[in-house]
């Protein structure tokens, strides 16, 4: 438009707008000149050192040594920046870091070959808000509630399974007037059977509510022998015909909390404890990945130990193996065999091998002898790139073996291996955390709306919210959709639980299936649940939150940081009740607060229709 007017002179006439011809040859012109100037003094950055974060090790072990492991009782939580916590700034190290690592590394290797361990025990928990009324995907038919974990048994031997019931908060168990039946299973096959409650329960005479309680848990404990390896350990109760919890009001959540003294049992705990009475190493999956071959005399172990070696090096080093690199784990090995068995001198090697810097770490090297020359990716360190952005692990044999004769970089191969591994289930990987980071799912795990103005909601709730969300972007991946379907999509992912909190019918069962969705308004990302919530108060919704989130993580457009201190909210008055919308009004009344409010507001309250 013209320059404003002198406050004398009459109002001017606004010129028009360039026409698209202009638009598009001024846009032209930007985008030559940019790459012109690009390609005349190329600069794409120095790669840093990047470590491997956590979930990235724990893959990397399973994909390299067939060992399932939990990486939260090793190493700490990984700094994060931006939302994501696999930016190379952050991932610094330190001495107790390293110390972790090298205690991981103990662990991993003494899992992988099989060695002797000390008894110990793990216990699994169910959250107290996790309904147990309902079937558990991946436990038997005909069972509800309870858990099912998978639990690596680091020998043959016998193991003993405890179970512990929730009590309230004056130690009772709920549910114990009439009779319910428990289970155990390893790999969906019943180890044990008990009954809790009705006739089993004759209370002693003087015996306080704490020591029934313990009386009853003490009952749910069987030891029996397993097999070595990675098995499917659940625990449930026998589902009843008709049975059903009692209330005034019949909430979908079938606990109320600690204090709640109707209803079902639920279970708490799940203790595995052994091995007990060892019967040896066993045959499992990942001593099968390690002892690629095995020696048939002492003369022969150098040279197996040499080849097991070498294998395991190339994938965990992510590059072809020198001798040097064999040698040096060779130098681990020695004295391991010297001290007890050809696996003991293996194990000793694996130690070394999960602690190197080679493993650890993602090095690109420079091997320009010019500073500041540009040079190309390496075919090998472009497989690495790609198999940690996919796969958020280790690449696989075949795309070292493309990337080791320097095909990768051939446009027909890279995309053809791309996918590949997009078809892989570890693909997987790469939904869950770009998703649990990118749209905070992660948080979800921590949000715990009021439960007394919001009953219904449940961890069962919580974990569809987050399946849905990654299933819908699972959907838009590998179907090649655009990406504009993120915000616009008709189709999600429900099960009855979720299918019930949103109003879908004729919708049965624990698994998910796709569907299409009725209403605009639960299109697309904005419409799930999952990003509604961890975007909310515990006891109301928040459209600052939400149009904040909206700004910084779909628009790229992150509001700056609040100027100075900043008033409160104007807190909820019952003698002068005020909407949300009107106490904002005046929150934003107050100068220092107009400027980003004015932005995030109206988006926040277009979602305010979204509400518990």
């Amino acid at each position: 438009t013209s320059p404003p007017s002198s406050p004398n002179s009459s109002p001017s006439t606004p010129s028009p707008r360039p026409d698209d011809a202009t638009y598009n040859s001024l846009a032209s012109y930007l985008e030559t000149e940019l790459d012109r100037a690009a390609a005349a003094k190329p600069n794409p950055g120095r790669p840093i050192i990047r470590r491997l974060n956590r979930s990235e090790y724990a893959n990397s072990v399973r994909d390299l040594l067939d060992v399932e492991i939990d990486v939260t009782s090793f190493l700490p939580p990984d700094d994060s920046a931006f939302g994501f916590d696999n930016i190379s700034d952050l991932l610094g190290t330190s001495p107790a870091l390293l110390e972790r690592y090298l205690v991981a590394a103990d662990r991993v290797s003494a899992l992988a070959v099989g060695a002797p361990v000390a008894p110990g025990s793990d216990t699994y928990r169910i959250r107290q808000d996790r309904s147990q009324d309902q079937h558990i995907e991946g436990l038997p038919l005909g069972t509800v509630g309870g858990l099912v974990v998978n639990h690596n048994f680091p020998l043959d031997a016998e193991y003993k399974f405890s179970l512990e019931l929730y009590r309230t908060n004056l130690e009772a168990i709920r549910g114990l007037e009439h009779s319910h039946q428990i289970e155990i299973t390893v790999d969906g096959e019943r180890v044990f059977i008990g009954t809790v409650g009705g006739d089993a329960e004759k209370a002693t005479p003087g015996e306080s509510i704490t020591e029934r309680s313990d009386a009853v848990d003490a009952r749910l404990q069987v030891s029996v022998p397993v097999k070595a390896g990675l098995h499917a350990v659940g625990a449930s109760f026998v589902r009843k015909i008709g049975e059903g919890t009692q209330r005034l009001r019949p909430f979908l959540r079938s606990s109320a909390g600690t204090y709640d003294s109707t209803g079902r049992p639920h279970i708490e705990t799940m203790t595995i404890a052994g091995p007990f009475k060892p019967m040896g190493p066993g045959d499992t999956p990942s001593r099968r990945r390690v002892f690629s071959c095995r020696p048939a005399n002492a003369n022969q172990e150098d040279a197996c130990a040499s080849t097991i070696l070498s294998t395991l090096a190339r994938r965990a080093y992510r590059r072809p193996v020198t001798k040097a690199d064999t040698s040096r784990l060779l130098t681990f090995y020695r004295p391991g065999r010297a001290k007890g068995t050809f696996d003991t001198g293996i194990q000793m090697a694996l130690r070394r091998l999960l602690a190197s810097p080679n493993f650890v770490f993602r090095v690109e090297e420079d091997s320009s002898s010019k500073p500041g020359t540009v040079q190309q990716v390496t075919d090998v360190e472009l497989a690495s790139r790609l198999s940690f952005f996919l796969w958020s692990s280790i690449p696989d044999d075949g795309l070292l073996d493309v990337a080791s004769r320097g095909q990768l970089r051939t446009p027909s191969v890279l995309e053809r291996e791309v996918r590949r591994m997009i078809a892989d289930p570890k693909a997987g990987s790469f939904i869950r955390n770009f998703t649990g980071q990118w749209l905070h799912t992660r948080n979800l795990r921590t949000v715990m709306p009021n439960h007394d103005e919001f009953p219904d909601f449940d961890d069962t709730l919580r974990e569809a919210f987050r399946n849905e969300t990654e299933l819908f972007f699972d959907s838009i991946m590998r179907e090649e959709r655009n990406v504009l379907d993120l915000l616009t999509a008709d189709h999600t992912f429900v099960n009855e639980r979720l299918a019930k909190h949103y109003g879908i019918p004729n919708i049965y069962g624990s698994h998910f299936r796709r569907v299409t969705v009725g209403e605009d308004a639960r299109r697309g990302l904005l419409g799930k649940g999952s990003l509604l919530l961890v975007t909310s108060h515990a006891d109301r919704t928040a459209p600052v939150l939400r149009g904040k989130w909206i700004l910084q993580n779909v628009l790229g457009a992150a509001p700056p940081p609040p100027p100075g201190p900043v008033p409160p909210l104007e807190a909820a008055n019952e003698s002068q009740p005020r909407t949300l919308r009107e106490r904002m009004e005046i929150h934003r009344a107050s100068p220092s607060c107009a400027g980003c409010h004015r932005v995030m507001d109206p988006i926040g309250f277009a979602l305010e229709n979204f509400d518990a």
